[in-house]
């Protein structure tokens, strides 16, 4: 078979979306941190997009979508050779009926490896080691995620043989992350003086620019995960858009009727919520249903975060709330919404369209093997990296700030810059002097951190 150019340019271009996605995690997790955490927030993602993508060429890969020598076992792992490493032999292959390049096929999914594991970190903000969190992605990355791609899009169990439908990563990638930070921050422990202590977000500009790369960056997430250009990408490309502003709107109303006041982290927030409901379900789904969808993932996920307070896990920044409760919404949303109407890998329909009860169960049976395999394997890991005493930074460090604790620097320097009095850092944002005439420090102009 020949490459498709048009399909292959088209994946080509989605993996570059789903890449620039976590920078825009970094973005936005970064903004809802405190400022003292913030390039640590940053560094977990940025970490993600070097281990894993080596990760993933290395072993990664050829075990979740792997064929070839599995022995009878493909339900449950791929193969350990077909792919394995920086090889050359499968690089004219194509990757099924696509016309695309298997090597195509890889990064795009690469992108998606990336992305969920760096999804955990949100939960963990201030508190986590940094050599912690390396070795902790490393071992989910390897016992959990790995496998639960080849479950889910490798042929493996749940897609092939169970049945249950996932377009573009609900289960394996939202409700997977979402398990597993739940699991982490119970054995992680809470943030010094939570919930006593304000832990507002402290830029929320970039909470918002970082919502917005990743509503741009998810249109590849989604309709790329159709492969080819063809009807269903349309209709994920329109799902995506149109669920996530009904879930902005959703996150918004809760607010303005509980609080009084709709905010930007809300708006923000809402977003990210919707387009987590909608990824497994876009290419499975008409607009109408799925902006319905959006609103209830909105709604329910502005309730779902204040959950932690209530039950005492520190979520630090949502991850459960957003992602783990979302992702269930939109791998349920199948089992009510899905027709073949739409897609003919949709071999039940859904309840809504008289399919009754049958695709419903097999999304529920699904998603929560998967939570269960994620939660217990993620505890697990927590469970050995605190026995080594590798996992949580000492009380000193988290107060004074886990940033200048790991890595030596901050994400806001306002000493003086040098040069004398002339005020320096303060006086070029607009603080007037840094120090006094006597050449002591200005109490009052000092800024909080």
């Amino acid at each position: 078979m020949e490459i498709d150019t048009g399909n292959t340019a088209w994946l080509l271009l989605s993996s570059a979306l789903v890449l620039l996605m976590t920078p825009g995690l970094a973005l936005f997790y970064g903004g809802l941190n405190r400022s003292k955490g913030t390039l640590n927030m940053m560094m977990m993602s940025f970490s993600c997009i070097g281990l894993i993508s080596v990760l993933w060429v290395l072993y990664g890969f050829t075990v979740a979508f792997g064929t070839a020598g599995s022995d009878g076992m493909n339900h449950i792992l791929g193969s350990f050779t077909q792919y394995w490493g920086t090889g050359t032999s499968w690089l004219p292959e194509i990757w099924g009926e696509t016309g695309i390049p298997t090597y195509v096929f890889m990064v795009f999914q690469m992108m998606f490896a990336i992305i969920t594991v760096a999804l955990i970190s949100g939960a963990l903000s201030d508190r986590l080691k940094f050599g912690g969190w390396v070795l902790f992605a490393f071992g989910w990355f390897t016992l959990v995620y790995v496998p639960v791609a080849h479950w889910v899009w490798g042929g493996g169990w749940i897609g092939a043989n169970l049945g249950a439908l996932d377009f573009a990563g609900g289960t394996a990638v939202h409700i997977n992350a979402g398990a597993a930070a739940l699991a982490v921050a119970l054995v992680l422990g809470k943030r010094v003086g939570w919930p006593r202590e304000s832990m507002r977000p402290h830029n929320v500009p970039f909470v918002a620019l970082g919502a917005g790369l990743l509503w741009f960056g998810w249109f590849g997430f989604n309709a790329g995960s159709e492969l080819t250009v063809d009807g269903v990408t349309a209709a994920a490309f329109v799902n995506t858009q149109v669920a996530t502003a009904a879930a902005l709107m959703g996150w918004c109303i809760v607010e303005w009727i509980r609080d009084g006041k709709p905010t930007l982290v809300g708006a923000s927030s809402g977003a990210v919520a919707g387009l987590v409901a909608i990824t497994p379900a876009c290419g499975f789904i008409a607009p109408l249903p799925a902006a319905v969808l959006g609103i209830i993932a909105g709604a329910v996920c502005a309730l779902a975060v204040g959950l932690k307070y209530k039950l005492g896990y520190d979520d630090s920044l949502d991850v459960v709330g957003v992602h783990f409760v979302g992702g269930w919404i939109g791998s349920l949303g199948i089992g009510f919404f899905a027709t073949t109407q739409i897609n003919s890998l949709a071999e039940n329909e859904s309840l809504f369209y008289g399919g009754g009860l049958t695709q419903l169960w097999k999304q529920f049976v699904g998603s929560a093997a998967v939570t269960i395999y994620s939660f217990a394997i993620a505890a697990i890991l927590a469970l050995i990296l605190k026995a080594v005493k590798v996992f949580r930074v000492s009380e000193e460090a988290e107060i004074g700030g886990i940033d200048i604790a790991d890595h030596g620097e901050t994400a806001y320097e306002f000493t003086p810059a040098g040069g004398g009095g002339g005020g320096g850092a303060f006086a070029m944002a607009g603080l007037g002097k840094a120090v006094d005439a006597e050449g002591k420090a200005d109490v009052s102009q000092k800024v909080a951190g």
